[in-house]
């Protein structure tokens, strides 16, 4: 196994959200393998995501379990260690 495995990345989004399509467009330019979990389908992962950070808009985008709300580019990059 590499010595730098890629943080566990997973994507709360819905099909309309202009900002969660740019955030997998962004993981997949940079090749990062991500989870998508559409929470307009799915009751309890939009309550996990609502428990989790307080927040019902999406894009919610937990890196190592760590959440950032919006599309947060900096934050993004900084915690996937990208420069």
């Amino acid at each position: 196994m590499p010595a730098t495995a890629q943080p566990k990345v997973v994507i709360f989004t819905t099909p309309t959200c202009s900002f969660c399509n740019a955030a997998k467009r962004y993981f997949r330019e940079k090749k990062i393998k991500f989870k998508d979990i559409d929470v307009s389908r799915d009751q309890r992962a939009a309550r996990d995501m609502v428990r989790i950070t307080g927040q019902s808009g999406v894009p919610v985008i937990l890196i190592n379990n760590r959440p950032i709300v919006g599309f947060d580019k900096p934050k993004i990059n900084r915690l996937l260690g990208i420069k």
